[in-house]
């Protein structure tokens, strides 16, 4: 039950002053105690809470004291029904303030989305099985960034990560599920334990994340309506259209964007909007780039590119598939996320950010 109230009171709290709310946990003795009604909900006091404050909530014969307080910087939250919101003077400052989330955020493209995160004011959760590298990162960053180990495909480790949200921040406004794998080759000879690991990955692990992370934002809902928070998967152009000789990797793509769609349609009655993002190769990137493991040399090995002598032919190839003539960069999605986040009527959508290689058509 404490593990819904927390959710429940930042909700009620931002619901009563308009900004992202952080509940951190506390020893020091309570300003206000609240205590919550038989299933659960919490009724806002006769006095409103100025913040910052230190809260009690009692539960039956549980309680929880926390420190409610607003990150410096922060931006009033999204209300659907207010039509003349102005847009924020830079995008970025959407997420000022606000907690946010990234699975695969220790590395690579992940990592990138971290840092831009939190250079915009927003507290990251750095999620990834890469323990040691979400540490360095986190301290790196300092306050207002926290790693958390998890495999994104394993449901347990996804619960646990979720009890970390709940126990650290007491809830969070953005989710960005973007740890994903590549795993090429032909469908005649790529062994069913690739084709199953980058379905576990790519597709089974939105599922989880979606799940675990969607009940605290609906929880927060229940709290405080009349806010939105975002659910985001960082997808792939290779959803949009198919792949060849990599289709276990196009199949979980094209799969997440179907989760999309539908988590949509049953989240948003909690507040919830959920999109993604298919951008398109990051040819800069470890993903493409690895010298050992990285889709170049599959490529290049499995054949994928005809006439391919070399890594750099590789490269040259997808290259002048983009009408833009380069690679996918980090700040051309951020560009997507800090849209997505910003406007308040758009659930449910796979935007392209291809450098026009991939166009959507009716």
């Amino acid at each position: 039950m404490m593990h819904s109230l927390s959710p429940r009171l930042r909700g009620l709290l931002m619901a009563a002053h308009g900004v992202p709310v952080v509940l951190r946990p506390s020893d020091e003795a309570p300003d206000v105690t609240l205590t919550a009604g038989g299933d659960g909900s919490l009724e806002a006091p006769e006095t409103p809470i100025d913040l910052p404050a230190v809260i009690r909530v009692v539960s039956g014969d549980e309680q929880r004291t926390v420190r409610a307080e607003v990150l410096p910087g922060a931006v009033p939250v999204l209300d659907p029904r207010d039509r003349g919101a102005a847009s924020a003077a830079s995008r970025s400052a959407v997420v000022a303030g606000r907690v946010a989330l990234v699975t695969g955020g220790a590395q690579g493209f992940g990592e990138e989305i971290v840092r831009a995160l939190h250079a915009s004011g927003a507290w990251v959760y750095i999620a990834d099985l890469n323990t040691d590298g979400a540490t360095a990162l986190a301290d790196e960053l300092g306050e207002r960034a926290t790693a958390v180990a998890v495999n994104v495909a394993d449901e347990d480790s996804v619960a646990a990560m979720a009890r970390v949200v709940v126990d650290t921040t007491g809830g969070l406004d953005l989710v960005i599920s973007n740890a994903g794998i590549a795993r090429a080759g032909s469908v005649l000879e790529q062994p069913l334990a690739e084709f199953a690991l980058s379905t576990d990955v790519n597709y089974v692990a939105f599922f989880l994340v979606t799940k675990h992370l969607g009940r605290i934002l609906r929880d927060q809902h229940a709290g405080g309506p009349g806010w939105l928070t975002d659910i985001i998967q960082i997808n792939s152009k290779s959803g949009l259209r198919g792949s060849n000789r990599n289709g276990a990797y196009a199949g979980s793509k094209f799969g997440g964007i179907g989760l999309v769609q539908s988590f949509a349609l049953e989240l948003v009655e909690h507040g919830v909007k959920v999109n993604a993002i298919c951008p398109g190769n990051f040819l800069d990137g470890p993903l493409w780039s690895d010298p050992v493991k990285g889709l170049f040399v599959q490529y290049w090995k499995s054949g994928k590119v005809p006439g391919a002598k070399s890594v750099d032919d590789v490269r040259r190839h997808y290259e002048a598939q983009v009408p833009m003539r380069r690679g996918t960069f980090g700040a051309d999605v951020m560009r997507a996320v800090y849209y997505l986040v910003e406007q308040a009527y758009e659930t449910g959508q796979a935007l392209p950010v291809t450098g026009g290689q991939v166009m959507l058509s009716s």
